[in-house]
């Protein structure tokens, strides 16, 4: 199972890093190249513990769509999801923020199971885990210049 994992310091509060992470409309505008929008379950506003969100987005080519829940939430340090349907065999998302001098330290974990046996082994050497990086690297610092305008 491949884990993606991924640091960035924000110059500012927690609470906003938090906060813009899990808002659904903020996760829509950071996800423009894919052409990401919520369209069942929780579709505006921040996302709590228990939600679910139901994502229609574009990646290789073919429109898709994911089903993913918050598990867990420790305001404003830390929260999960999970994919509940989807593309992949499953998926973990876990979001971390620490204070750190004048900012925050937002952490990302992302950890994988692609779909497909062994030919999605194949795909995930090949271009999958490459992908996912750069989404959650460009989505980052998507989140820490919209923070730091704040």
């Amino acid at each position: 199972m491949p884990i993606i994992k991924h640091n960035i310091f924000i110059s500012a509060p927690i609470h906003v890093c938090f906060d813009l992470t899990r808002n659904i409309d903020v996760h829509t505008e950071t996800t423009s190249k894919t052409k990401e929008r919520a369209i069942d379950g929780v579709t505006v506003g921040l996302m709590e513990n228990g939600d679910t969100v139901t994502w229609e987005a574009t990646h290789f080519g073919v429109k898709q769509k994911l089903t993913a829940k918050i598990i867990e939430m420790e305001k404003p340090f830390k929260f999960t999801d999970i994919m509940l349907k989807g593309a992949f065999r499953s998926f973990t998302h876990t979001h971390e923020f620490i204070e750190s001098g004048t900012g925050t330290i937002m952490k990302d974990t992302f950890s994988y199971k692609a779909p497909f046996g062994i030919l999605g082994i194949i795909a995930d050497r090949l271009f999958l885990e490459k992908y996912m990086r750069n989404f959650i690297v460009n989505r980052a610092k998507e989140l820490k210049r919209r923070a730091e305008k704040k």
